[in-house]
């Protein structure tokens, strides 16, 4: 049996609502070639003001400890931790995949808290296994 690997997808899609005034000011800007669409428009925005903010960033990472990027959580790494009797905090900035062969079980055994800011990819039981421990 050949096992394939899932592809993780490098961007989540928002929804949000905007005054019709600021709206008109996009399409202007689109319509005058500075923009190629809406979405470019919002996405450029959205890293100038991650970029405008990086150090405050880079500090609140060093603070409080956070893994920054992708965090992949293994069986390996969870029974490590449950053989070695320790809970794990995890903090993470961006994208944390569990991975599908974690049971529920595992998972709250060895997880005491899951704070993600970004998106967090796990099969539906166990992120109801963990519900109270993630914010």
């Amino acid at each position: 049996m050949v096992k394939t690997a899932t592809k993780v997808p490098d961007s989540e899609k928002i929804t949000i609502n905007m005054g019709f005034v600021d709206l008109g000011q996009i399409e202007l800007l689109v319509q005058e070639g500075f923009y190629s669409n809406r979405s470019d428009f919002i996405r450029t925005a959205i890293r100038n003001q991650i970029e405008r903010h990086a150090e405050t960033v880079r500090e609140i990472v060093i603070r409080k400890s956070v893994d920054l990027g992708l965090r992949h959580i293994t069986q390996a790494e969870l029974a490590g931790a449950k053989e070695a009797g320790q809970m794990l905090d995890i903090r993470a900035l961006g994208l944390v995949v569990i991975a599908s062969d974690v049971t529920p079980e595992l998972a709250r055994e060895t997880i005491s808290a899951l704070t993600v800011l970004g998106s967090l990819q796990a099969d539906h039981a166990v992120k109801a296994a963990l519900a109270d421990r993630i914010t």
